[in-house]
């Protein structure tokens, strides 16, 4: 309200009508077509945003891999010679002090224990990559509007880029202790995809966990080695735990970690006969994979709005 003096007369004005006034926030925001900033899209939407920028996510993950050793003067060399150095510590502790073994050929166990340190680092390194893909890029997330999954799907990607370069190693241990290739190889093919959901399903659990606690990422590394442990990297798990109650051999084989493992092992490996799988073990892998896959991208679709804020 304004006064106006003229004259002695007072003009009163009359205050402004306020627009809207009787209607909520949400209704008004709809009458003038404004949305919220950062909304969580629907699902199907979020899905199809993703596949839009997929070429961004591959190159994303091509790009992380190459910087990843850019500093070390052997380069991607490391890519292989990590795996490979830990197969070599844990053959000498395990496999010759320890005896773990047993049941196995010196042909069979070593291709056995390659292969099983390569498999489990596929997931264990798309876990550790994933639990940081939110809190650890805050300046991308809070710079950029951008489907947040993009980033441990990157993540996983570079994983995966990462093991088929150490298939090269893996294949040439095979071939050196008598497991040549034949049509059982192929095998390989189905069980690295399957594995792969399960990693990105992972992944995105443990991002969208690692985004609220960052602490996370420090306990995280105790978790995967006592998962490694427990998953029968270096030994055989019914052999080792034969004269146990046979629920527990139960458990840990069809943990998803000991499945693929023994999927690719199944695979490549001559010696290694279908009697040491555990019974239906395909459609475990296609069970673990299509939980984990799909429970984890909406566990971490839920939360999309809230990634990079507070």
């Amino acid at each position: 309200m304004s006064d106006t003096h003229q004259g002695g007369a007072v003009a009163t004005s009359a205050p402004p009508s306020s627009v809207g006034e009787d209607l909520a926030p949400a209704a008004l925001a709809a009458k003038y077509g404004l949305s919220v900033s950062g909304a969580r899209p629907g699902l199907f939407e979020y899905v199809r945003d993703l596949w839009s920028r997929r070429h961004f996510i591959l190159a994303f993950s091509s790009a992380k891999l190459t910087a990843q050793y850019s500093q070390a003067k052997l380069g991607q060399v490391w890519q292989v010679a990590t795996p490979l150095l830990n197969a070599l510590v844990y053959y000498l502790i395990f496999g010759l002090i320890l005896g773990a073994g047993q049941g196995m050929s010196k042909d069979v166990y070593i291709p056995f224990l390659v292969t099983g340190i390569f498999v489990f680092t596929f997931t264990q390194s798309s876990v550790m990559a994933g639990v940081r893909a939110i809190s650890g890029n805050l300046g991308l997330v809070r710079a950029l509007h951008f489907p947040r999954a993009t980033l441990p799907i990157s993540f996983s990607l570079q994983q995966l880029q990462q093991l088929l370069f150490s298939m090269i190693v893996l294949v040439a241990v095979a071939v050196s202790f008598g497991s040549y290739p034949s049509p059982r190889w192929l095998l390989v093919v189905p069980a690295l995809a399957l594995q792969f959901v399960f990693n990105i399903g992972l992944a995105m659990i443990v991002a969208r966990m690692g985004a609220k606690t960052p602490d996370l990422a420090q306990l995280m590394p105790f978790i995967m080695r006592t998962w490694m442990y427990a998953s029968g990297v270096m030994f055989s798990i019914p052999v080792m735990l034969r004269d146990k109650p046979a629920w527990i051999a139960d458990i840990l084989m069809y943990n998803p970690a000991a499945v693929y493992m023994d999927l690719i092992r199944y695979a490549l490996i001559e010696g290694y006969s279908a009697h040491n799988l555990p019974d239906h073990v395909w459609m475990t892998a296609l069970g673990w994979a299509l939980v984990f896959g799909i429970g984890g991208f909406v566990y971490f679709w839920k939360a999309e709005e809230r990634y990079g804020r507070g």
